[in-house]
């Protein structure tokens, strides 16, 4: 059981990770670093093949991190922890689900924005601001996109801060180090 749980775990902060990493890499440099491509059409198909790819590792790494989560999260009842405790489980819930969500909207904003253009190749000015030439639908989504994607980051930003908290409170306590075995 330690075994199993201990993957659990580390596919679980792999997944956080993953989920994490890729847009906040996203939104601090790629969408700056395609400034620098001179064509508003090639910009846009770069920022859409980019995406496209990492839509594939955004979306398993947030059901992996889910799926750990909850599976573990079935083995425990409120009962068996501390009310502390109780609410950052729930707190971690409630923005795992947020995270899974707006990951899901972004994925599906992003690809429906693709399909703008032959080959994804809207006419931008940036990663985040579309050009006088961006089509009105593709603006509404790069609007859409512009909240998402922070709103997504801080919901897993919140996510890894409560696991790193729940992962010190199972040091303190030896009936909460018992219990979080099950979960991630």
């Amino acid at each position: 059981m330690a075994m199993l749980s201990t993957s659990a775990w580390v596919l679980h902060d792999l997944g956080l990770a993953a989920g994490f990493g890729g847009p906040l890499f996203g939104k601090l440099a790629l969408h700056r670093a395609v400034q620098d491509i001179h064509s508003e059409e090639e910009r846009g198909q770069v920022l859409h093949d980019a995406w496209s790819s990492y839509n594939v590792v955004t979306a398993a790494s947030l059901g992996v991190a889910a799926l750990t989560w909850f599976i573990g999260r079935a083995a425990i009842s409120g009962r068996s922890i501390d009310e502390e405790t109780r609410g950052l489980v729930l707190a971690k819930d409630i923005l795992l689900g947020a995270a899974v969500l707006t990951g899901a909207a972004n994925i599906l904003s992003g690809q429906e924005l693709g399909r703008q253009a032959p080959e994804g190749a809207v006419p931008v000015a940036s990663g985040e601001e579309p050009s006088a030439r961006t089509p009105e639908k593709a603006r509404g989504l790069m609007r859409f996109l512009g909240v998402m994607g922070p709103v997504n980051l801080a919901c897993t930003a919140g996510v890894i801060g409560i696991t790193a908290v729940l992962a010190m409170k199972s040091g303190q306590s030896t009936k909460w180090s018992i219990i979080s075995r099950l979960l991630p």
